[in-house]
């Protein structure tokens, strides 16, 4: 069977024409975008003596650097050491006024400081020496400075610790005297130092702070029965 074909109208025809010839061209494909190469510049004689002072700057830093690490790995620094050696508790009274009770006392500590470096000496531009009780501070003493220790060498140093009237809470002051009478008086004493190590054309300085709890028997002549001591260093 044939396959019929679609009559259109002349009208149809017509209006097809019409729109055929309303239709604007086909416009051509843009053209390729050209590539304008810039002309390469050379690098000027200034940029490379600043590369090259870079470059040897950076190769001193390291050398300085691993000098530096060998040193310390071959010297091993170490902080000095503080420590009670021995205390003398002269004497204590807790004497009653208004408003706070308030303390006189007498102390005498012999301080060992050593220095455990045997490769460097160490300086010690400043030293200070606090004496505390439950807290409160009795005395301080400001240690004769500059002093040297030279390297391995250990040194033993009076420290007169004086307490004049001295207020305390009341709690604190009903404390001492009990310490007193059963024949055990704690007492803490605290240090800070500020210590300069020297090796050969190079030092450096820091901060050193000690603590020392002391357990003393009454006075007049009370000693040191038990102590405990922390010494830390601390960046400058």
């Amino acid at each position: 069977m044939a396959t019929p074909y679609h009559v259109q109208s002349p009208r149809s025809i017509l209006l097809k024409m019409i729109a055929t010839k309303q239709q604007p061209p086909a416009l051509p494909p843009p053209p390729p975008p050209k590539l304008i190469l810039q002309p390469r510049q050379r690098t000027s004689p200034a940029m490379w003596c600043a590369a090259i002072v870079c470059f040897a700057f950076s190769l001193l830093l390291i050398a300085a650097g691993a000098v530096i690490l060998v040193v310390f790995l071959a010297v091993r620094p170490r902080a000095p050491s503080f420590d009670a050696a021995g205390a003398t508790l002269n004497a204590v009274y807790v004497g009653s006024t208004s408003p706070a009770p308030y303390v006189n006392g007498d102390m005498t500590v012999a301080a060992n400081v050593s220095n455990p470096n045997q490769k460097m000496d160490v300086v010690f531009r400043s030293a200070a020496v606090e004496l505390f009780f439950g807290g409160r501070r009795m005395a301080a003493q400001a240690l004769q400075a500059p002093f040297v220790q030279r390297r391995g060498q250990s040194q033993i140093i009076s420290v007169h610790m004086v307490s004049s009237q001295v207020a305390l809470p009341p709690e604190l002051a009903v404390a001492m005297v009990n310490q007193v009478r059963s024949n055990r008086v704690v007492y803490t004493i605290r240090g800070t130092f500020k210590v300069q190590a020297k090796l050969w054309f190079w030092h450096y300085t820091y901060s050193m702070s000690a603590l020392c709890d002391l357990e003393l028997t009454a006075p007049p002549c009370g000693v040191l029965v038990a102590r405990r001591c922390i010494t830390r260093q601390h960046s400058s």
